[in-house]
């Protein structure tokens, strides 16, 4: 079945689904799931590992690890006794015995549900607040790419939420949400959305519900945005205009098919399984060149690389570094300097701001795109093994808020 999703034949893929797997998911409902669902929650795939065999309700189960450019998932497929196939399932990657713990809430510290108003409906969301009464500075955590859930979970990890707790423990209050492409995604599925509805817009309508609630001091908001929600930073600050300051945590300078492109390339460069990736490297290229010569007035119909062309189209212009220039609050940016996905635009942000007193920079050695240990080499496999953002990171981004004077 495996080889079949790879190279899209998805009738292939379901030729020994039973008679209720063949309802409930057809080839086309299957294509939908491997090749727009998938790749833009994980990205694109890039290899599998070795399948093993478990038992649920004595029938076997083969469970097989799939890697893909943003994370890890494992692929079950039930088996019935005559050999057909009775469940097919994608979920994270369990996490091992030895694994990290989930982050506890520290004492005192407390999470209250929150609902952020969003054109589709509510978008639920958690206030986590320090000890204590305040009023507190306070941020929006906004996530990266892909339909995220608001602590950002990607494999066992969730970044969104070691953040939130760790700035809880510095005093700092923060407002995290699900993205409207994880909350509403089917209602979404054949909208052409933009990285505006995507990203800006509810982050912005965060940031005023943030304002409004107890404890939080209105005058010491700030966004703390991860990979895109890092490159949507400067464009939210600018259209909110009563910000204390931006924290961007790996930011790429633009978010485009090129971009996925040199991603695809060093997964390719890693070799072994991994080298598979470069098949798909043409496709990418193909809806690239697409992008680069379409009219914004007449989008075309169909999906680039998993997203409608009025996404892309939103993306085309639009420019990080120029935007935060443009800008005249305070700056903190970020990268772990293992980071494959956008670690090599960094460079460009320390360029820009070179000897600047409004834009600080740091890079982390050894931290991945998560700000978690990467391994040697950096790769996708990182994004399934069990962690926390670094405590260095969080201390570092309490301290700069910390320092930041009241909005007035």
């Amino acid at each position: 079945m495996l080889k079949a999703l790879r190279s899209g034949r998805y009738a292939d893929a379901t030729r020994h689904f039973d008679a209720r797997m063949s309802a409930a998911l057809p080839a086309s409902k299957l294509a939908e799931v491997w090749s727009t669902m998938l790749p833009a929650k994980v990205g694109a795939f890039v290899s599998d590992g070795s399948p093993s065999v478990t038992q649920a309700g004595g029938m076997p189960v083969v469970q097989t690890p799939l890697h893909f450019a943003q994370g890890a998932l494992m692929m079950r497929v039930a088996c019935q006794a005559d050999g057909s196939i009775g469940g097919l399932f994608f979920a994270p990657l369990p996490v091992e015995a030895d694994a990290a713990p989930a982050a506890a809430p520290p004492h005192g510290i407390r999470e209250v549900a929150v609902d952020v108003p969003s054109p589709p409906g509510k978008l639920p969301g958690v206030l986590t607040l320090p000890a204590g009464k305040g009023p507190f500075p306070a941020a929006v955590l906004v996530a990266g790419s892909g339909p995220n859930d608001m602590d950002e979970t990607i494999g066992p990890n969730k970044p969104l939420r070691d953040i939130a707790l760790g700035l809880a423990e510095a005093g700092i209050a923060t407002l995290r949400y699900d993205k409207r492409t994880h909350a509403y995604g089917p209602q979404l599925a054949d909208q052409p959305i933009t990285i505006d509805q995507e990203v800006t817009d509810d982050a912005l309508a965060a940031l005023h519900q943030l304002r409004t609630l107890p404890h939080v001091d209105p005058s010491r908001i700030f966004v703390v945005g991860h990979s895109l929600g890092a490159l949507m930073a400067p464009r939210i600050t600018q259209r909110d205009g009563h910000l204390a300051g931006a924290v961007l945590l790996a930011a790429p300078e633009r978010m485009n098919l090129e971009l996925v492109t040199r991603q695809m390339r060093y997964i390719e460069s890693l070799g072994g399984a991994y080298a598979a990736a470069g098949k798909q490297i043409p496709a990418v290229e193909a809806a690239r060149d697409a992008i680069a010569r379409a009219d914004p007035g007449h989008p075309p119909q169909g999906l680039f690389f998993h997203a409608p062309a009025a996404y892309w189209l939103s993306l085309r212009d639009y420019d990080a570094i120029d935007t935060a220039r443009a800008l005249h609050l305070p700056l903190l940016v970020l990268q772990g300097l293992a980071d494959y996905q956008v670690g090599p635009d960094f460079a460009r942000w320390q360029q820009a701001f070179h000897g600047s007193h409004r834009v600080s920079l740091h890079g982390y050695p050894g931290l991945s795109h998560l700000f978690m240990p990467a391994g040697a080499p950096p790769s996708p496999a990182d994004y399934g093994k069990a962690g926390h953002v670094d405590p260095g990171v969080i201390h570092d981004i309490a301290a700069w808020m910390l320092a930041r004077h009241a909005v007035r």
